[in-house]
């Protein structure tokens, strides 16, 4: 790596750590994997992962450029629950090209192999993946890297030869940035009220409390907690804390 390379690589990772939302990080990341050749990216990131699979799909952190019509079939119609590299990235931590499903072709399902036959179809044919380690066993975070449009898996490799340990660096610095910012899953996004309220309940606070402290009737309060839980899609209040907490939706610095 060249001086001027190494400092575009701190510069980049500054702007990341800088950034104070998950949509600056995620496009910032976007334009620095497609420095390196990388113009199509699927980040997935889950709290609630079982030994059965990776927990509610309205739970899942997703993020991806790939045209909605691809996303529709493979995210929304549950594809990648049967693609192999989400299968490798589920087993394993660390970075893999993708020339481990032409080299573990024998082992792959027939469910597998319709998966990578759709992604042919849709012009995913080179690239690589990024699995990052976790210390709690229900956390799983991946990102699929697709190379651009005329490149190949040869390609791709000499490619991360190069330079593989600075994008597994980014990757991994963007994931960390993305699970610590508010980056709420499907949109659910609380307003500035339900989340005050949630942050006294969290405190302890009674509704008598809330109501005093936010100069509120306890009427008010009450129905600011049953939108948050609406707009969360839980029962209870106690849930509804528990899933902003995850989504870092309380407790935030407004800009």
């Amino acid at each position: 790596m060249t001086s001027d390379e190494r400092t575009e690589a701190m510069d980049h990772l500054h702007a990341v750590m800088e950034a104070r939302t998950g949509a600056e990080v995620w496009q910032l990341h976007l334009d620095r994997m497609a420095h390196f050749g990388f113009d199509r990216l699927l980040y997935g990131f889950t709290r609630f992962r079982t030994a059965q699979g990776f927990g509610d799909r309205e739970d899942l952190l997703i993020l991806s450029n790939h045209p909605p019509a691809y996303l529709q079939r493979f995210v929304e119609d549950g594809l990648y629950d049967r693609a192999p590299m989400v299968r490798w990235a589920s087993e394993n931590s660390g970075a893999c090209s993708w020339r481990w499903m032409a080299e573990h072709r024998d082992i792959l399902t027939p469910d597998e192999l319709s998966v990578v036959t759709f992604n042919i179809d849709h012009g995913i044919t080179a690239g690589y993946s990024i699995s990052f380690p976790d210390a709690s066993l229900r956390n799983k975070g991946a990102i699929g890297l697709t190379a651009r449009a005329g490149l190949d898996q040869d390609d791709v490799d000499a490619i991360w030869r190069r330079h593989g340990r600075e994008i597994y660096v980014a990757n991994c610095c963007a994931h960390l940035r993305l699970i610590n910012l508010p980056y709420p899953a499907s949109g659910r996004v609380l307003t500035p009220r339900q989340r005050e309220v949630l942050e006294w309940v969290r405190d302890g606070k009674t509704m008598q409390d809330i109501a005093a402290i936010m100069g509120l009737t306890v009427a008010t309060v009450e129905k600011h907690l049953r939108l948050a839980r609406a707009a969360l899609d839980v029962d209870t209040t106690a849930q509804a804390m528990l899933k902003a907490s995850f989504q870092h939706q309380i407790f935030v610095l407004e800009r």
